[in-house]
């Protein structure tokens, strides 16, 4: 016993000096290149704040100044379930990481058994074959044993190295698949939340409307009945006051259906939220612009795809490493005896030491399949994470062109429905003094209500797009928030 104690240090010297000497299979990871521009296309009459702004702000829908806004965002994190899916998938990332590191050390087995067996054999000693053959003798043979026994694969071709880098790039990817997912969430309920609240600035527009056209429907009745106008023009201001109610109820309807989605996001169920009404909605805010070469550190979603392909190259060094054969080490210690009275003695001892050697000589082409389909794989991730770039590039350019061009829209339809305002005042007094007829009432009403819509349509459009350039922009997150770097 002493001497297998005795050997156990040797054992672990030789399988440190196999870890720390391993010969690196497989390619060594270097980041896929791209082509970035110095500056992005749609950026030269924009007018970020600076980036520190953001910083010093907080989160980044604190920009917008809306407290009803921050409450809800701050539950997305802990109750939205797409999120708390994604932490749950980035746990079991970072189990599986920790799995593979485990591969480091030996593994340590202990065993305690008794059996009891029966051999019989024949007249000549031999073991009988035959059921016709005559038993001479039997023998009821029981044995305790108690053992440990250890096994310890040496990492020389660093095939264990590769696993644990592969998964540590894995649990890193499913990190930013988290921070991707939750600045999705939290977008989405953003804009939910502006539409929400455009919508009761809708609202609030046809109430107004609708009294003002109650008050001529009801002045028109008076002019027909003193014999002033003519039946139609009833019948005209009561088709404008029903048509304007019609569309509040419908609005109803949207109101409703973003109301049920923003408790979904918050991981409510919609009986559970209800929204007070607020007739005013935020002003679109200076918003922070990074140079595209910062774009590739703050999205979550570039991070992720980035970390596939190096988990994807450390694969490659893993099907590499099966061309060689595995050197473990092996021992066990313990006793044996017929009966566990005195088992532990030292006639009962026994050990044994020594490495394993293990390989596969003909594989019929596998092992050469498994190292191209890594290759494979590994240019899929590239890919992936090229287009992935490329996409949210697309995403800034698209929204900063959106945003600018939705601007200069805003004050042409903002004076669009100043004029059509106008328009109506003289039509309505027009048509008290009779010079015209009340037609042209109801197609300066129908204007001008069109055009107070429409401005309120390309606010809502404008809020979105701030926020989707926000979320283009990662939100505010950072790639040095990764774990295990």
């Amino acid at each position: 016993m002493r001497r297998a104690l005795r050997c156990i240090p040797a054992l672990l010297a030789l399988g440190a000096a196999g870890g720390c000497g391993y010969l690196p299979i497989g390619p060594t990871y270097h980041r896929p290149s791209l082509e970035v521009p110095p500056a992005y296309k749609e950026s030269k009459d924009w007018k970020p704040a600076e980036p520190q702004e953001l910083t010093s702000r907080g989160e980044w829908w604190e920009l917008y100044g809306d407290a009803d806004l921050d409450a809800l965002e701050r539950q997305v994190q802990v109750s939205n379930q797409n999120v708390l899916l994604a932490a749950a998938r980035y746990e079991q990332a970072a189990a599986l990481l920790g799995t593979a590191r485990s591969g480091y050390f030996p593994t340590i087995t202990a065993d305690v058994s008794s059996t009891r067996s029966k051999n019989t054999t024949t007249a000549g000693g031999g073991a009988s074959t035959s059921g016709s053959a005559a038993a001479a003798g039997s023998a009821v043979r029981t044995q305790d044993r108690v053992s440990l026994a250890t096994v310890w694969e040496l990492d020389v071709w660093g095939r264990v190295r590769r696993t644990v880098e592969s998964n540590r790039e894995s649990a890193q990817a499913s990190a930013g698949d988290l921070a991707a997912m939750l600045l999705s969430e939290q977008a989405t309920l953003a804009q939910s939340y502006f539409q929400l609240r455009v919508t009761d600035l809708d609202l609030g527009l046809l109430e107004r409307s609708m009294a003002a056209y109650e008050k001529a429907l009801e002045v028109t009745r008076n002019r027909y009945q003193a014999g002033v106008v003519q039946r139609s023009d009833v019948t005209q201001a009561q088709t404008q006051l029903e048509n304007a109610r019609a569309q509040y109820l419908d609005l109803g309807i949207t109101r409703a259906t973003l109301e049920h989605a923003i408790a979904v996001l918050v991981g409510k169920p919609p009986a559970a939220l209800s929204i007070p009404r607020k007739d005013q909605a935020p002003a679109i805010p200076a918003i922070p612009l990074t140079l595209p070469s910062q774009l590739l550190e703050r999205r979550p979603d570039i991070a992720a795809a980035e970390r596939r392909a190096a988990a994807a190259n450390a694969q490659i060094g893993i099907a590499r490493a099966a061309w060689f054969p595995t050197l473990s080490l092996g021992g066990s210690t313990g006793y044996a005896s017929s009966g566990f009275s005195g088992l532990l003695g030292v006639p009962n001892r026994f050990w044994s030491l020594g490495p394993d050697l293990a390989g596969t000589l003909v594989d019929f082409g596998a092992r050469r399949y498994q190292v191209r389909a890594a290759i494979a794989s590994y240019d899929q991730t590239v890919a992936t994470y090229r287009q992935t770039v490329l996409s949210a590039f697309q995403e800034v350019e698209d929204n900063l062109a959106t945003l600018q061009v939705l601007a200069r829209e805003s004050v042409a339809e903002r004076a669009a429905a100043d004029a059509a305002a106008e328009t109506l005042a003289i039509a309505e007094n027009q048509y008290k003094a009779g010079t015209v007829d009340y037609l042209n009432v109801v197609s300066a009403q129908n204007a001008w209500l069109g055009a107070e819509r429409a401005w309120r349509d390309i606010t809502n459009r404008s809020l979105a797009a701030s926020v989707a350039l926000l979320k283009a922009l990662g939100g505010g997150w950072r790639s040095a928030a990764l774990p295990f770097n």
